[in-house]
């Protein structure tokens, strides 16, 4: 088991567990693992995601589909309700809003079947993430959304180690400025293995685990 801690700083009733140490994604290794677990299964802390989100969204597009990844749908399901509060300058024109998750193939690359094209063709799709550090999930996703003919309403995450990714601002209730020392490495150059340091957890949209 890895010791989780909280950061101090709390916004609205949304707090940010983590772990410092030596931990692999797919796609780098990072001395921070951000713990999203209780946000993505408990309503009251998906509901306070959401709420802290929308209030923070910059997009002038109206929003039709929200494309879950991490597995946050359930907070992809409370910013849709946010979003489609009466007044809400981003409602949807249908006053309906899609929540989708996406599939992936052996190649792991975004796909959705023919029942499921109509909520990316001519949408506008906000890219919703647990937690974002090199962005790069996330521009798979802008990609994905482009070659089904959606259009992208902006890219949110819980936490993001990013400002930017594929060009769209990103909306995230905490960032590099609340974890300053955060890193990522490319795993080639990463400075722990280089010193001999053994990984504390591999980490993925599921959780970790120990090593």
């Amino acid at each position: 088991m890895i010791e989780l801690q909280h950061l101090p700083i709390q916004r609205g009733n949304v707090p940010l567990r983590f772990a410092r140490g030596h931990f692999a994604t797919n796609h780098s290794h990072i001395n921070y693992y951000i713990d999203i677990t209780f946000q993505k299964t408990r309503l009251s802390e998906a509901k306070a995601i959401a709420k802290e989100l929308v209030s923070s969204f910059q997009t002038t597009r109206l929003i039709d589909t929200i494309l879950c990844l991490d597995g946050t749908a359930v907070i992809g399901t409370c910013i849709a309700d946010e979003l489609s509060k009466s007044g809400f300058r981003s409602i949807n024109s249908h006053r309906t809003i899609y929540v989708l998750e996406p599939e992936y193939n052996a190649n792991s690359q975004m796909i959705f079947r023919d029942n499921c094209k109509p909520m990316i063709k001519g949408k506008n799709v906000l890219v919703l993430m647990a937690s974002m550090t090199t962005g790069f999930t996330a521009k798979r996703s802008i990609e994905a959304i482009g070659y089904y003919g959606g259009y992208v309403a902006g890219v949110a995450a819980l936490y993001s180690a990013v400002r930017e990714a594929g060009g769209y601002p990103v909306a995230s209730v905490y960032t590099l400025e609340d974890l300053p020392d955060y890193k990522s490495f490319d795993y080639r150059e990463c400075p722990y293995c280089k010193e001999g340091k053994k990984i504390d957890a591999l980490v993925n949209s599921f959780g970790y685990s120990a090593l």
